[in-house]
């Protein structure tokens, strides 16, 4: 009986589109409401949590969620507690206050977390790189709230990044040596650096994965083809900064982990 209560709330997790911006804390929260039914039931968490990764991969908050959920003696508690931390990220704060006077910013396609607060900057504009055909749905955001904003077609993205004061790299989820960024931001990150400008990852309370998880994110974007994937791998090496939840680092002083890891989610599966 449990699986009729189970199934369908995992299943729908598979449609969250990421058209519009939908961002990680809006997708844990849908996995949180998904997984309530099964609180109590360790063997099904399990299995559930397995499947909701196996269905995103790339969404570093939810490995972090998955891991409290299944290491923690109240379940609840420490989903609420995580949804509680991910809503408190100071991440993009800090976004706004590093930037340079008069900064001129270039992002790739809609991110979720970098700009949240970049509309406290009067003085940034942003070069806004279309990807996924979100350019012009970001760029609207962003005016809507007052930000001074360029649109700027992929064929652009060169000069855009590497004319740029910042170029910024919203990663989805990140591991020791590297990151998963929208497919066009390894392009970016290089452009910028090798323009001389500053180029930051943007690495969000709960994207920050060990190792062994992270591998498991990286098999899975190797399924996929490549030049058609809609995400990507970007080395570390290729930024110049990593900004957190802590503020602004050089990116040679090595990234942070915001979990263990959960053993039980080394294997994914449906």
């Amino acid at each position: 009986m449990w699986q009729s209560a189970w199934v369908h709330p995992i299943e729908r997790l598979r449609y969250v589109a990421r058209a519009g911006g939908f961002d990680q804390l809006d997708l844990a929260r849908e996995a949180a409401d998904a997984l309530g039914a099964l609180w109590g039931e360790s063997a099904e968490m399990v299995n559930a949590c397995r499947r909701m990764l196996h269905h995103h991969p790339l969404a570093g908050s939810l490995w972090v969620m998955a891991t409290r959920v299944l290491i923690s003696s109240d379940a609840r508690t420490a989903t609420w507690e995580f949804l509680d931390e991910l809503a408190a990220d100071s991440t993009s704060e800090h976004v706004a206050s590093a930037l340079p006077e008069a900064a001129t910013v270039a992002v790739v396609g809609w991110p979720d977390l970098a700009l949240q607060k970049i509309h406290k900057r009067s003085d940034v504009s942003v070069r806004v790189i279309d990807a996924y055909g979100e350019g012009a749905g970001f760029a609207r955001s962003l005016l809507e709230q007052g930000v001074k904003v360029e649109e700027v077609p992929f064929t652009g993205l060169g000069q855009a990044c590497s004319t740029a004061d910042v170029v910024i790299i919203d990663a989805e989820a990140a591991g020791p040596r590297a990151l998963v960024a929208p497919a066009g931001s390894y392009a970016a990150a290089v452009c910028g650096v090798n323009g001389g400008k500053q180029t930051w990852a943007v690495v969000g309370h709960g994207r920050a994965l060990p190792e062994p998880y992270f591998n498991l994110v990286e098999d899975r974007l190797t399924m996929e083809n490549p030049l058609e994937a809609d995400d990507e791998i970007v080395p570390i090496s290729a930024v110049s900064s990593v900004i957190g939840p802590n503020g602004l680092a050089d990116s040679n002083r090595g990234m942070r982990e915001d979990c263990v890891v959960a053993a039980e989610l080394l294997r994914l599966g449906i």
